[in-house]
């Protein structure tokens, strides 16, 4: 499908990628027959897909853009959003997976399929960096962690084997950025593959494709679903490298998205510029009030000009999203009782939904990082991770106020 060029993200959200696959019939009256096209996407929630002789069968396994085989394969509801997802991400094309995981050891196996060597942020999502750290040097693949806010510690760790610059903007759970644009040129004169994980600030606040990058990353069991409901993953870049990712590690490894999980992010794709504006204004509010209370030693928001890359974020984004981490006073003990107070903001550990979620990175998400990493990488006991929602504003912060007012300044 040829996608429809459009002015604006919301219609984007909503149109892209619609063009419903319809399967054809086996001749007698069927779906194909008949007027009326779903306005919404159906769930095409079956393993296998038939064909009427085997020289369609065997058409459809020598060139698959002629039929659907089997959904390991490819699937209509997938195709949906797939189509969906590149046009939001400005990228010829996407591939749809089972976690943001599957998104991220997918794409690196794809890009680092004869081995090879990898820079990466120093500080990542956690699962990433262990996956980083851990796992590939048994497959025989390096990596080395610099602090990417400067681009130079990048170009300055690329060797004659390296193949891959793995970025995060913003950060997991510091709220680093990275110059994308810089970063980008960097591996465009190495000849390397650049790919950043988008979760945190999703297309509608930055567009990475267009500033220089190969390929894009999501879990889209963030923002992008918005629901809480869904575990996915996705990755947008150009067509002969999602080609690549999907007849060779995805299908290999396994990561694939089921169709119920597909239509379920289909689902929450068109209100995402809704939400993400929400967002943004929020946390806004959020940040100016945490930066302003006693209890807290300091807070890092994009949008704060407190933050030290605060000129980098008006200039690569658009809206500064609605993650926001602080350093309480109290220490870990002042952590604990917060959470433990809160009683609008939900205790869980991941991020983008509809409701105010609060984390505990190192008792959470970067409790699998040893103590010595998280504090060379500033991720202390006293960090408290906001994943601000769409209730009313006054609200959150009077849930805050109350849980940070008993807590030592």
């Amino acid at each position: 499908m040829k996608n429809k060029k459009y002015k604006g993200k919301s219609t984007e959200a909503i149109h892209a990628g619609e063009s419903l696959p319809i399967l054809p019939s086996d001749g007698e009256e069927g779906l194909s027959e008949k007027t009326g096209i779903p306005l919404l996407t159906p769930i095409y929630q079956n393993s296998t897909f038939q064909f009427q002789t085997a020289a369609e069968c065997e058409l459809a396994c020598i060139d698959e853009e002629s039929g659907y085989i089997y959904t390991r394969w490819g699937n209509p509801t997938q195709q949906v959003l797939e189509q969906k997802l590149a046009v939001l991400e400005t990228g010829e094309a996407a591939l749809a997976t089972a976690s943001g995981m599957g998104a991220i050891s997918t794409a690196l196996l794809t890009a680092l399929l004869d081995g090879g060597h990898v820079v990466a942020m120093e500080t990542l999502y956690s699962a990433a960096y262990n996956l980083l750290n851990e796992d590939f040097p048994r497959m025989g693949i390096e990596t080395t962690f610099v602090d990417a806010t400067d681009p130079n510690k990048i170009e300055s760790a690329i060797r004659p084997d390296t193949k891959v610059i793995y970025l995060e903007s913003p950060t997991n759970p510091l709220l680093k950025l990275v110059d994308i644009a810089a970063c980008a040129e960097i591996a465009k004169t190495h000849n390397i593959t650049s790919i950043i994980d988008n979760t945190f600030a999703t297309a509608c606040g930055q567009q990475p494709i267009t500033l220089g990058i190969d390929v894009v990353l999501h879990s889209m069991t963030k923002y992008l679903s918005g629901n809480g409901a869904v575990i996915a993953g996705a990755i947008i870049g150009e067509n002969e490298f999602i080609m690549r990712a999907k007849k060779g590690a995805l299908r290999n490894f396994g990561a694939v998205i089921s169709p119920f999980n597909a239509w379920l992010t289909l689902l929450g794709i068109p209100t995402l510029p809704l939400r993400w504006t929400k967002h943004c204004e929020n946390a806004v509010s959020i940040a100016t009030f945490l930066e302003q209370h006693p209890a807290v030693a300091w807070v890092r928001y994009p949008g704060l000009v407190s933050h030290p890359q605060y000129e980098l974020a008006k200039r690569q984004m658009n809206g500064f999203g609605g993650m926001i981490t602080m350093e309480l006073k109290g220490g870990r003990d002042a952590g604990e009782a917060l959470v433990n107070r809160l009683q609008i903001c939900s205790l869980a550990v991941s991020l983008g939904d509809v409701r105010t979620l609060v984390c505990h990175p190192a008792s959470t998400t970067h409790s699998l990082v040893s103590a010595e990493v998280r504090q060379q990488t500033g991720i202390t006991d006293g960090m408290v991770r906001f994943s601000i929602g769409l209730e009313d504003t006054e609200d959150i912060i009077a849930d805050l106020d109350q849980a940070l007012d008993v807590l030592p300044s």
